[in-house]
């Protein structure tokens, strides 16, 4: 029998169950952008159909809320089990399949997917979900894994929706890329030797995945930092001097992966009519010099070393993006899906750190050049243990900050982004930065 629920707690489970409803509105609507004749198809070869994914969002909230955190009976052991988690993009054998064939009816899904969305309400409208003492419902933890588990997929959908043909998408009627203004000049600022806090106290925030906790502290040595992102029109300089034909500014698994896979310029570029254009979420555009570049981790750091620079550490984030000059967290910047594409690097000046660094937070995840690794005292969350522990391989590196895809309910200091170095389909950009003597 479920106990009475308090004043609070009634508040909290009204706060929640609007969060899905609004997550699972979202994902509809990032859904319907699509034409009846893409839904079998795989536009990202190291990711699943897109049929996967409209069953597994309801299938991962269902899974652990309703039957591992409450211990209720399934609603469909087979399709719980076939949509219950996605891949990590390195194993390419995983999601080749034939769509067809293994996957089952869209009308099947969506009524799966009803379903499990009427049960997961219900539980986050009515339940007890924040029970002391207990593996999986401390401090809700499964009812907040959920809901940050949706807002982070659906920014892997829009990622896979922009590498489909644009004919199989529908565009909306206020499709307008923002492509003005010129690349912004390249400008340094110093950041002062000091302490960067990374990650946060348990018990400190109301959710944070495993691999946010515990806080520590970190001593940063002075550096240089660039003002703004890498932008298009400078990466079109290492284009143009044929740094994709030249080993000396790759790490020799990176010099493989590009002559392996012929990569010749960045995955969001391509030549046409002799011009090099963005490939727009609707449209194909001109490429427009002052966005910043979406690019992988060998990409980046390939261009950085052509430029006598390297990446930023995790730590070297951390104390760059310090909150902005008047102490509040950041409020301005390109993201919590409010554009399609990037926009112009700077276009949010009220979102500097305070140190003036622009773009930290939104307009794209900044790669760093630390592998993915827990903190010390690392414990994997009981709701989802294998979230973090299975990508503590040294070959992922972390990524800071946000994208124009990224929830605003993710665009907390502590949270962390991790990607495979050859993986290039994320809306990840960089900037350089240099050691002082």
């Amino acid at each position: 029998m479920t106990r009475p629920l308090s004043t609070a707690a009634r508040t909290n489970t009204a706060t929640l169950a609007a969060w899905y409803r609004r997550n699972r509105e979202r994902s509809r609507a990032i859904f319907d952008l699509l034409s009846e004749d893409a839904y079998y198809s795989q536009p990202i070869d190291l990711r699943h159909p897109i049929v996967f994914y409209e069953g597994h969002l309801p299938a991962f909230s269902f899974n652990t809320l309703v039957k591992r955190a409450l211990g209720r009976p399934g609603i469909d052991a087979r399709l719980e089990q076939l949509f219950a988690r996605g891949i990590d993009p390195e194993d390419a054998a995983a999601p080749r399949r034939d769509a067809r064939g293994a996957w089952p009816s869209r009308a099947e899904v969506q009524a799966f997917a009803g379903e499990a969305d009427r049960q997961v309400l219900d539980a986050l409208a009515n339940d007890d979900l924040d029970r002391p003492g207990h593996p999986l419902l401390e401090g809700a933890e499964a009812a907040f894994a959920i809901l940050e588990h949706e807002a982070m997929h659906q920014e892997t959908l829009l990622y896979m929706w922009h590498q489909l043909p644009h004919a199989q998408k529908h565009r909306p009627s206020g499709y307008r890329p923002r492509v003005e203004g010129d690349s912004p000049r390249k400008e340094w600022i110093e950041v002062d030797a000091g302490v960067a806090t990374l990650g946060v106290e348990r018990g400190s925030i109301g959710f944070g995945w495993d691999n946010e906790f515990p806080a520590h502290q970190v001593d940063v040595a002075a550096f240089s930092i660039e003002r703004h992102d890498v932008t298009n029109a400078r990466f079109l300089e290492f284009v143009d001097a044929g740094g994709y034909g030249d080993a000396r500014w790759w790490r020799p698994e990176d010099w493989a992966w590009v002559q392996r896979a012929h990569v010749a310029h960045p995955l969001f570029w391509a030549r046409r009519d002799d011009a090099w254009h963005w490939r727009g979420m609707f449209e194909w555009i001109p490429l427009p010099p002052s966005w910043p570049v979406y690019v992988s981790y060998a990409e980046a750091s390939a261009f950085a070393r052509w430029r006598g620079s390297r990446l930023m550490t995790e730590a070297e984030f951390q104390r760059a993006a310090s909150l902005t000059p008047d102490g509040r967290p950041h409020v301005h910047g390109v993201f919590d899906f409010s554009s399609w594409d990037p926009e112009p690097a700077g276009s949010h000046p009220a979102g500097r750190s305070a140190f003036g660094v622009e773009d930290l937070v939104g307009n794209g995840w900044e790669w760093t050049s630390t592998p993915f690794a827990p903190f010390p005292g690392f414990r994997p969350m009981a709701s989802y243990p294998e979230y973090s522990a299975d990508f503590f391989d040294g070959g992922h590196y972390v990524l800071k900050g946000a994208s124009p895809a990224t929830a605003r309910e993710l665009l907390r200091p502590s949270f962390r982004n991790w990607f495979r170095p050859h993986y290039p389909y994320v809306y990840a950009t960089f900037r350089l930065a240099k050691d002082r003597g």
